[in-house]
């Protein structure tokens, strides 16, 4: 939840991820989101520590390893995690209108999709989704809507 913090702190959507090796429980990467401090649509909290993920271990490859992210993936981000073959996707809240793992395009259920991490939701769910509704709702009132 830290990095999702640090996110929110900085004014982005309040995600975080971490790539970890469950063989040793060393934490390899971690990162919030930062589309708008990066002025990167890709900047996801997700691509972001796969690719420092990438740096460290010296491999596109992360297979064996396990992303653990606040919200369920979008899209954009399962397509990474596939393309990185992640051997183990562990989120917290679903994310029914962006959602692209258990919502919207589930795509690694499609037929075109080259890898299929196992896939477990639901970890501090609760708190995952409290701190998204807490910051969008202070944004709304901030927004006077």
């Amino acid at each position: 939840m830290g990095k999702a913090q640090d996110a929110a702190s900085k004014g982005e959507a309040p995600i975080g991820a971490v790539v970890a090796d469950p063989a040793t429980g060393e934490v390899i990467a971690a990162a919030g989101n930062a589309p708008i401090g990066l002025h990167d649509p890709t900047a996801h909290a997700e691509i972001l520590a796969l690719r420092e993920a990438a740096r460290k271990t010296g491999n596109y490859r992360l297979t064996g390893l396990t992303l653990y992210v606040t919200l369920e993936p979008c899209a954009m981000c399962a397509g990474a995690i596939s393309h990185a073959r992640i051997g183990r996707l562990v989120y917290g809240a679903d994310d029914p209108k962006g959602g692209g793992v258990a919502h919207g395009s589930r795509v690694f259920e499609q037929p075109t999709c080259h890898w299929r991490p196992e896939v477990e939701a639901g970890l501090l769910a609760a708190e995952s989704g409290e701190l998204l509704r807490s910051f969008f709702r202070a944004r709304r009132t901030r927004a006077g809507g």
